[in-house]
């Protein structure tokens, strides 16, 4: 045992020394800062359009964005008693390798001019968002791939899930600030087909005493996870939606969400498995799906009363998720999902998806006033209809999953 955990150990440090020798090298040959975003220095071939955030960015909004990536989702793959410390290092290592390759692919799709790629902050943050899909996805098989697995899982799906941004936010003009489609839904279907080609029904047995023994250390873990979401995730989620110091509505029906999908566990969870208040990770799974519900849609809600149906609809998603979805899963799919990321990210993004296209076909002028061109800028001029807007925002859902499933497939 001794000598097989030293080569695993050896392992590890060998591929992590060749992917940062590559990333060193390709960052040597490729990446360079970019200028002073302005009108008059951004050349037409670039991503104009975001190179220009950087410009206004919130030095206190871009430090939110990290410490939600590190500390929100790392204590939140902390799953199991057994791995628990073990994940939240491997999450780290996950964040660290994930970043930097996601500067690069990006880079090659939205900042590459002349042979370089010119980053700046906003490219931090569309890289914090990739390193989010690709944690989520880890939690689907937590426990059940080494390390090394896990880095390899990373350098794939980063690709793949830059690629469908790509498709999704710049060839198709779809509308999701918030994410509810290129990390939460991705993340999530990735991560499960994944744990499908992976399926060991003989380490079924072993998963479930698992789960029994979380006790003491996972409610520690999920505190901690559940306030820095509280904190930090109203700007995670709409770092990308203020411009030109529009009225912030994405803040806002992130908090209005968030509130009420707690209170709908309290409602729920006591029915279910019949205990007088809920686990402190299931305040936490119910927290994670209303905020994931509201990454499309948060932008476009015009009234709180909607928000807090969405988060409310979202909190009763998470346990009956786990309370009925998930056995079905595992017995009739025969997909181990070690976190239930399908009840936290996959369920909720979908849903967020569908009230989207929703809410698009119901965006007017009146409605909206001047957001309506920040946040549909192809349907304020006229270039579309609201009707074209909706369907596009519709179609973006299968193609989502359709990546999703084929990687997760390949990498799995």
């Amino acid at each position: 045992m001794p000598e097989h955990t030293a080569a695993s150990g050896l392992r590890l440090s060998g591929l992590c020394f060749l992917l940062q020798i590559l990333n060193i090298l390709l960052f040597a040959v490729f990446v360079r800062y970019s200028p002073e975003s302005s009108p008059g220095h951004c050349p037409l071939q670039l991503n104009c359009s975001r190179r220009n955030q950087d410009s206004g960015f919130q030095q206190p909004r871009f430090q939110d964005v990290h410490i939600q990536v590190l500390l929100s989702f790392g204590l939140l793959v902390a799953f199991l008693s057994r791995y628990g410390l073990g994940s939240a290092a491997i999450s780290i290592l996950i964040i660290a390798f994930a970043i930097q390759w996601a500067v690069l692919i990006q880079g090659f799709f939205y900042f590459f001019f002349n042979g370089k790629i010119y980053v700046g902050a906003q490219s931090m943050v569309s890289a914090d968002f990739c390193t989010a899909a690709v944690l989520i996805s880890a939690g689907a098989v937590l426990g059940r791939i080494n390390p090394v697995q896990m880095l390899l899982l990373a350098l794939l799906e980063v690709i793949l899930c830059s690629l469908n941004e790509y498709i999704l936010l710049s060839l198709m003009g779809v509308s999701d600030s918030g994410r509810s489609l290129t990390v939460h839904t991705f993340g999530a279907y990735f991560g499960l087909m994944v744990s499908r080609v992976l399926y060991q029904p003989h380490k079924d047995k072993r998963k479930r005493e698992e789960r029994q023994d979380m006790g003491h250390q996972m409610d520690v873990f999920a505190v901690f996870g559940t306030i820095y979401l509280w904190i930090f995730w109203p700007s995670f989620t709409s770092v990308t939606t203020v411009h030109n110091n529009a009225e912030n509505w994405a803040v806002l029906n992130i908090c209005f969400s968030l509130v009420a999908s707690t209170i709908a566990t309290f409602i729920l969870s006591p029915v279910l498995y019949e205990e007088s208040t809920p686990w402190m990770v299931q305040i936490q799974d119910s927290t994670l799906a209303g905020m994931a519900m509201m990454g499309m849609a948060g932008e476009m809600l015009v009234t709180p009363f909607g928000a807090l149906i969405a988060g409310f609809l979202a909190g009763l998603i998470s346990p009956l998720g786990f309370r009925f979805f998930k056995p079905v899963l595992h017995s009739r799919l025969k997909i181990q999902d070690t976190c239930g990321v399908h009840n936290i990210h996959g369920l909720p993004g979908i849903l967020g998806a569908l009230l989207g296209t929703l809410l698009t076909l119901l965006a007017t002028a009146d409605t909206y006033g001047d957001r309506l061109e920040l946040v549909f800028p192809l349907v304020a001029p006229g270039s579309r209809t609201v009707t074209d807007q909706a369907f596009i925002q519709l179609s973006a859902l299968p193609l989502t999953l359709l990546f999703a499933a084929l990687g997760g497939c390949i990498t799995g």
